[in-house]
């Protein structure tokens, strides 16, 4: 009996090590939003921020636009029923899609039964945070995507947003079982924290927190547009006044923009909107002053990244 146990005991041993040890996540995926306006979407994606359209493998129903091979905006036809809010999900790459949902299925985050399996050789799953929000893992194909025909303003989505209301409960889950990084902290005022930046475990992109609290009683209209500069993604440009040169020159600008102007953080960012609201910032990848609030301590992405 001792024998038949050990024996059990020791063919279970390499799956319960790699449900324990997390494989890399290495920078952002994509944002999926909805859209009520897909033909302006278009417009607006493919023109002004001069993005690749391509199918979308995990949704029929919906397109990518391309920022690179590995990074893209899903745009989703918007459900019946939709709120103010735009957001779908947001997701991030990794590895070992397979060992990830197994990982974290160990560490009690409900899982799906199996990855899902796209057209393009990619693999997939969601789980949802603490706060219920749809978060993504993707395998990125083995064949890279070749972007010819594409002029985007900027080569790497640097970080996204989204909505949080509990930045302790946000820890629990990005930074205590997923491995996130804190990269930097800060807020409009100075005895307030706003934003809270926390990289992924094994490269420099990152995700923000957004703890600003939504208006309350405000119609729909407003709080779709305060959602959509909460939930965001950001591109990183290496010159803000010459990526806005570009943009104004080629006529990439008929859309809502505000800046440029310096942040918080200290580095040069500019605000574009689509046609339902959902923000895009370039930022610089480095700052330029000294930010407020806190220092980084992590490295700032790179454009090569």
């Amino acid at each position: 009996m001792n024998r038949l146990l050990g024996l059990m005991l020791s063919l279970s041993l390499p799956f319960v090590a790699a449900a324990q040890s997390r494989p890399p996540i290495t920078g952002i995926s994509h944002i999926a939003v909805y859209t009520s306006h897909p033909e302006a979407a278009e417009k607006y994606y493919i023109h002004d921020i001069g993005l690749l359209k391509g199918p979308d493998p995990e949704n029929p129903a919906g397109v990518r636009y391309y920022v690179n091979p590995t990074q893209f905006v899903e745009v989703l036809p918007m459900p019946a029923g939709t709120g103010p809010d735009r957001l779908d999900h947001l997701a991030y790459i990794t590895a070992d899609a397979e060992a990830l949902r197994k990982y974290l299925a160990a560490h009690q985050v409900e899982v799906p039964t199996s990855v899902e399996h796209g057209s393009d050789g990619s693999l997939w799953f969601h789980v949802k945070d603490p706060e219920g929000n749809v978060v993504g893992f993707v395998q990125p194909p083995a064949t890279p995507l070749a972007m010819t025909g594409a002029n985007p303003i900027g080569h790497h989505i640097i970080h996204v947003g989204m909505s949080i209301h509990s930045r302790d409960a946000a820890n629990k889950f990005y930074l205590d079982i997923l491995g996130f990084k804190p990269y930097w902290f800060g807020g409009m005022k100075p005895d307030r924290i706003d934003w809270v930046s926390q990289q992924v475990p094994d490269g420099h992109d990152w995700l923000e927190y957004m703890l600003s609290p939504l208006p309350a009683g405000a119609s729909a209209q407003v709080l779709q547009k305060q959602l959509g500069v909460l939930n965001h993604l950001s591109i990183g440009v290496v010159n803000m006044e010459q990526a806005v040169t570009t943009l104004d020159s080629e006529g990439r600008l008929d859309n809502q923009h505000t800046g440029p102007q310096l942040g918080k953080d200290g580095k040069w960012q500019y605000n574009l909107f689509d046609p339902d609201e959902t923000r895009l910032e370039l930022m610089e990848f480095a700052p330029v002053e000294k930010p407020c609030c806190s220092p980084f301590t992590a490295p700032n992405p790179a454009p090569a990244e």
